[in-house]
């Protein structure tokens, strides 16, 4: 009864303590979403037909157009950079991008490298394949954010 009682009060205390600091969850240690919002979100394209054609200077398809209307959503212009998965997810560890649309998957090979969004099948030309997009990994705040917009452009 005596141990039930101090792991209450410890737990109490670690509430309060970390209430007191003014910690909120989730948190972007790189501060990407507070970067992005009202300033330029850098997001890699890889083609993928059906859903990102990157082959000319201006992108398009679903994924772009979702892209966009998300960086509407944050008062963000967006730069497009084009390139294989492999270059763009370098690209995001090194901090030069933010985000990574194509025809990603959760079984890319690279997803213990990067944040990942929940799998979308309901994206024009998925074709039943759970669309991924790739954030820096540890910014959750921002992957929050997008995985909220999503949720609510395809209705989770």
């Amino acid at each position: 009864m005596r141990n039930r009682l101090y792991g209450i009060l410890l737990a109490l205390a670690m509430t309060a303590a970390l209430t007191g600091c003014g910690i909120t969850v989730p948190t972007d240690p790189d501060g990407t979403l507070q970067t992005v919002s009202g300033g330029e979100l850098r997001v890699g394209v890889s083609s993928d037909a059906g859903l990102a054609d990157a082959s000319t200077d201006t992108p398009s398809g679903p994924l772009i157009d979702l892209v966009d209307t998300f960086a509407e959503s944050l008062d963000a212009d967006v730069e497009w950079t084009a390139g294989s998965e492999e270059t763009l997810v370098v690209m995001l560890e090194e901090g030069d991008l933010d985000l990574v649309v194509g025809g990603l998957t959760d079984q890319a090979p690279w997803i213990d490298r990067v944040g990942v969004t929940r799998g979308y099948r309901d994206i024009e030309g998925a074709d039943d394949r759970a669309i991924v997009m790739f954030v820096p990994l540890g910014e959750n705040a921002f992957l929050t954010e997008l995985e909220e917009f999503l949720d609510t452009e395809l209705g989770s």
